[in-house]
């Protein structure tokens, strides 16, 4: 893999673009319309809350990649300011442009009370920020509808919850879904507004959970 070449994005417009982001369902509205979008420097991934069950190992190995391909020209990937759009030289072929952005956490009320800070995207650059010891710049959304709340709960044990595999195995639950029946319903777009953002990864939950 090979830099050709960037953009950066400033924070203003970053967060301007997160602000338009849709629910896959329910009318698909303007999920952050009357919320609060903004950039919080230097968060310990301890701090916050997971939901996946796993993390990819080639999706870890990714970012570490792109740690060090950016450092040499000045930028951290784990303090990223604003969206920086890039694109890679891979097997021969142009690849681009690939969307890189701060991770996006949400100020979450659980049904037992807990406030938390739950990880909405970008688990695998969180998580590779935590295993370098590392803080990171996230996105944080306060003021989020109740009747809108992240498509799945956090996890019960946190970051010890979770397994690192080399491939999604089938019939493996990802997630604890608020509505099961239909799962993706709450979910947010951000392809919509960083098209790429959200990899597409292979649907591997029981046929009892519906999208």
């Amino acid at each position: 893999m090979r830099l050709l070449r960037w953009e950066t994005l400033s924070t203003e417009e970053t967060l301007a673009r997160f602000k338009k982001t849709r629910l896959k369902g329910f009318d698909r509205p303007y999920v952050y319309e009357n919320a609060t979008l903004e950039l919080v420097p230097s968060v310990d991934p301890e701090t916050l809350a997971p939901t996946q069950r796993y993390l990819l190992k080639n999706e870890l190995n990714t970012v570490l990649t792109l740690e060090q391909l950016f450092r040499p020209h000045g930028i951290d990937v784990f303090a990223l300011t604003g969206a920086v759009l890039f694109w890679i030289e891979r097997d021969g072929e142009e690849e681009g442009p690939i969307p890189l952005t701060p991770p996006i956490v949400e100020e979450s009320v659980e049904p037992d009370g807990r406030t938390v800070w739950i990880i909405n995207d970008g688990m695998h650059r969180i998580a590779a920020a935590r295993k370098r010891g590392r803080t990171i710049n996230v996105i944080r959304a306060r003021g989020v509808p109740r009747d809108y709340p992240y498509y799945a709960f956090p996890m019960a044990e946190g970051w010890n919850g979770m397994t690192e595999l080399d491939e999604l195995p089938d019939g493996f639950q990802k997630k604890a879904y608020r509505v099961p029946e239909n799962y993706k319903a709450l979910f947010r777009d951000f392809n919509e507004v960083f098209p790429g953002v959200q990899k597409q990864r292979k649907e591997t939950n029981p046929s009892s959970l519906t999208a």
